[in-house]
């Protein structure tokens, strides 16, 4: 399904006085209101596939109806969501569960709705069917050759698949770790989990990266073999330029401070890209923002002045991914939720003083600096976020259209009640 562009003009025509009236009182304090809107015009955010249906926990899960039953529906969502933020448009996949039939097929719906690839994932997180050797005691820290060279193949074929679709770059997350102290032997797993990440990097086409996602616990909750962000600087530095660090906001244990992690990945040219959630507790796979917006404002804050001292590209050099799980929501609308969030605290980094704040902070005045932040924290930029979605042809409010055109409801009725996302 898509919204027609007519829908969204008529949309747009409704609420466009209101909008004009609420952008020209907060681009009167914005000195450069022209290049913040054209950034926030090119910043875009990639969509994971296994985001597009409703989640779970271990104990269930409650489909929500309406889900994608293949990798074609799975684009067309994602092509449904671009079409009315304009902020959408990559797709994340992840590898079996989006094994393309007919790769040049793929690649020519993904370009019809405006999308690109982004970071293919693999997953030796959980056993497929036929699988001949068995991830329990983990993947490339096996100590059974054999299952290490299983992994090993599935994430070259991981690069395969994505060399078909036109994407660069790979995201290897391992649940490799352990339950029990003395189950492992910590450094013969480091060193096998190095050993068979060479192998794979050796496969990385010229213009590729390898992300190196770190978790701090679960599945294994003693030990982790890649458990923060040291450990994955550690592998990516040993493995070469193509390897970084990728950092999930909820891949941290409890008050991590993030925009500091952040900070020094980004100083060391090490930081890759992000998988943007938000969390209470752990990795609770939440609504980006919707916990702790503020730290959201903090890290991209970093960002900003970070890329602005390397002259990096903010669109484009960096990778931009949301990775949630929707278990109560639609997730179409919880993904709408996400990317306004991400846009929110980008548009609010990217008002914040930088000459004022360095010289705050070269004079040790404290509350200066923080008054500094807060301003830019403080500021209503959602008129400026809904600008550049109207100058790009996207929908003033994105979920209230979505809504309005009752997306779900028709979503069901084209597909059923009771379909299962591929991959949930």
């Amino acid at each position: 399904m898509q919204v027609e562009k007519y829908i969204i003009e008529g949309h747009n025509n409704d609420l466009l006085t209101q909008h004009t009236r609420k952008f020209d009182f907060v681009a009167a304090d914005v000195p450069n209101v022209k290049t913040v809107i054209q950034k926030l015009r090119d910043f875009q955010v990639a969509i994971p596939s296994w985001a597009l249906g409703t989640g779970g926990t271990r104990f269930g899960r409650f489909s929500g109806g309406g889900e994608p039953r293949s990798i074609e529906e799975k684009i067309e969502d994602v092509g449904l969501l671009h079409s009315l933020n304009q902020s959408g448009g990559a797709i994340s996949l992840h590898i079996p569960w989006d094994v393309p039939e007919n790769a040049q097929a793929i690649k020519t719906l993904a370009a019809q709705h405006g999308l690109r690839f982004d970071a293919m994932n693999s997953n030796t997180f959980q056993d497929q069917k036929d699988q001949q050797h068995s991830y329990k005691f983990g993947s490339l820290q096996h100590v059974d050759k054999a299952v290490r060279k299983q992994a090993i193949e599935h994430n070259i074929d991981v690069i395969k698949h994505g060399v078909e679709l036109g994407s660069d770059s790979i995201t290897v997350w391992l649940s490799d770790g352990s339950c029990f102290p003395g189950q492992l032997n910590f450094r013969k797993a480091f060193q096998r989990t190095l050993e068979g990440l060479q192998e794979i990097y050796a496969a990385l086409p010229a213009n590729w990266k390898m992300f190196v996602e770190y978790k701090a616990f679960e599945p294994n909750f003693y030990s982790m073999t890649v458990g923060d962000w040291g450990q994955s600087l550690l592998y990516a530095t040993k493995l070469g330029p193509k390897a970084y660090t990728l950092v999930d906001l909820g891949h941290h244990l409890p008050n991590a401070n993030i925009e500091q992690i952040v900070a020094l990945l980004l100083n060391e040219g090490k930081l890759g890209g992000f998988h943007f959630n938000d969390s209470k507790y752990g990795d609770d796979d939440l609504t980006v923002g919707s916990i702790n917006p503020y730290q959201l404002f903090l890290i991209f804050n970093e960002l900003v002045e970070g890329m602005d001292a390397r002259s990096m590209n903010h669109a484009s050099d960096l990778g931009w991914m949301i990775d949630a799980s929707h278990n109560v929501k639609d997730p179409l609308e919880d993904l709408l939720q996400s990317v306004e969030a991400i846009k929110i605290a980008y548009a609010q980094a990217l008002l914040v003083d930088t000459k004022a704040l360095q010289q705050a902070q070269d004079s040790n005045d404290v509350a200066r600096a923080q008054e500094i932040l807060q301003q830019a924290y403080r500021t209503d930029v959602r008129p400026l976020v809904a600008e550049a979605r109207l100058q790009a042809g996207g929908a003033l409010q994105p979920l209230a259209l979505y809504r309005s055109a009752k997306v779900r409801e028709q979503l069901i009725k084209d597909r059923g009640q009771k379909t299962v996302a591929t991959g949930l």
